[in-house]
Formats: C-alpha cells, structure tokens, sequence
C-alpha cells in the first residue's frame, strides 16, 4: 500500500508540470494575438482620451491644452443641443427596438412552415448596407415619397427630412428597422432555454397570453434583455450613417447628434482636440446609462 502510493505521487507531479508547460506553450501562441488585441483595441482609446487634453493640427504641432476642450464643451450650446437630439433618439428607438423585437423573435420562435424564412426576411437589414437603404429611405420620406402619402389623412404629409419635428422619427424608423433583426435572433436562442413544460402547466392552469409571458418568459429572459438594452443603447449613442446620408444633420441642426458633432469637428474643421473630448464625453455618457440599466434590468443574474 505504502508503495504504491508512493509511485502515484511522483505521477501526479509529472502531470501537473506536463500541465504547467502546456499551459506556458498555449500562453506563448496566444500572446502574439493577445498583444495585438490590445493594441488596436485600447490603444486608440488611450489616445483619444489623451489627444483631449491637447491641440493637434494635421501639420504635426501638438500643444498642452489641459481642461479647455472639456471648458469650451460645457459652454458650448451646439454640444448641448446635440447631446438632446442624441438622448431624444435613443429614448425613442431602444424601446421601441427592444418590443419589435421580442414581438418578432415570439412570433417566429416555433418551427412551423416558413418559420426559416420569415427569420430570414426579419433579419435581412441588419446586413443591409445602412447607406443604401438610408438613399432609399430618403425617397421615401420625401415629399413624393409613400410615406408622405400614407400619412397625408392624418395632416403630417410632405418631407419628414424637411421638418424640424418630424426628422427625429424619420430617423428613428430608419434606426430600428435596421436594429430589430438582431435583438430578435438573440431573443430567439434566450427563448429556448424557457422550460415548455412550464408554459403548458400555466396554460392549462388558465394563463393568459399575457400572464405567461410576464411571470414564465420574462423571467428567463431578464439577462438577455439587459445585454439588448446595453448594445442598442450604445448603438444608439452613436448614430451616425444614417444622419450623414438622410439629413447631414439637419434642418437646422434638428437631426445634429453626438457623434456627427464629432466627425464635423475631427474632419471638417480638423479641430482633433475638441473631436476627442466629445467622443470622452460620449463614452462617459454610455457608461453612466449602461450602469443605470444593469441596475434597474439586471438586478437578477
């Protein structure tokens, strides 16, 4: 007994430093792509983050600018105006995006005939290029356009894009059409983890629509509705191809937001300083909500 156990101790050390070396070998594979994802990956974000504190021009000549940006920032009343239309969309559009696409992914998650394709169909403008269906959707919001003739009975006729007060929701339709794809097949794999049995003792128990949704599918679907809020959130915190192609960020600075504010200084007026402290300010403004979300959607893990 005593030999023996002698002779599996020696075995385990060879084993665990078989381990180690493996270990140390797949580490050593890995570090070439491990130190390339962070480069390209946090390095432009610490030299953003850095470039706001100085000014740069395209000639090379850099200067310590310190806190000024982020002064000029705060008094600046087109930053303020751009952050509400920002804010404005993506309290529209998330929402919105989050029901269509549980709506979608519940009516399509069974497999019936045709089920693949209706998926399909509801998951083709996520892949579409945003600047194609944005010069189409530029057609049809203008003034010729159908949708100027769908809602001319109820007095809101002529170009969406034209109007201050209608360019938002113009914009916001575009948003979520293009959005709801994706929420919806994450929705769908969420909803396949929700036990049937469950469902059929509620229905049979005398549950309605409704009820079963809200105390059998919500339950499990917590998580993966927090993790839609944060990207959709993040996603709509940074509009942007579809502003440069509809609007330009019009009329009259209506459709102006956050990140088409950083691109017109960073690219157009080659303001690189004043271009970095917004994209901080922006990140600063996603982490705040992603923060608020995780506490009030994902209080459960």
């Amino acid at each position: 007994m005593t030999t023996a156990t002698t002779a599996k101790k020696p075995a385990g050390r060879v084993t665990r430093v078989l381990a180690r070396r493996e270990a140390r070998i797949a580490f050593l594979f890995v570090l070439p792509a491990f130190l390339l994802f962070i480069a390209f990956r946090f390095g432009p974000s610490i030299a953003g983050v850095a470039l706001s504190f100085f000014d740069y021009d395209i000639t090379g000549e850099i200067s310590w600018r310190g806190l000024d940006h982020f002064q000029r920032m705060i008094a600046d009343p087109l930053f303020w105006r751009a952050m509400g239309t920002t804010l404005i969309y993506t309290v529209c559009a998330v929402p919105i995006a989050l029901v269509l696409s549980t709506v979608m992914a519940l009516g399509v998650r069974r497999a019936f005939r045709g089920a693949r394709f209706f998926r399909s169909i509801f998951f083709l403008p996520v892949i579409t290029s945003l600047v194609l269906a944005g010069s189409i959707f530029v057609w049809i919001f203008s003034a010729n356009g159908p949708w100027s003739a769908l809602m001319a009975p109820l007095g809101l006729g002529g170009s969406w894009l034209g109007s201050t007060v209608l360019v938002i929701p113009a914009i916001v339709v575009v948003g979520v059409w293009s959005r709801f794809g994706y929420g919806m097949m994450i929705l769908i794999a969420a909803l396949q983890d929700v036990p049937r049995e469950l469902e059929e003792a509620a229905l049979m128990d005398g549950a309605n629509a409704w009820q079963r949704f809200r105390y059998v599918i919500l339950p499990v679907l917590r998580p993966t509705f927090f993790f839609l809020a944060v990207i959709e959130t993040t996603a709509a915190f940074q509009v942007f191809d579809v502003i440069y192609v509809m609007t330009q960020g019009g009329p009259a600075n209506a459709s102006y937001s956050l990140v088409y504010m950083l691109y017109d200084q960073g690219f157009r007026y080659f303001d690189y300083g004043y271009a970095a402290a917004i994209g901080v300010a922006l990140f600063v403004m996603t982490l705040v909500v992603a923060l608020i979300q995780r506490l009030v959607i994902g209080k459960q893990k």
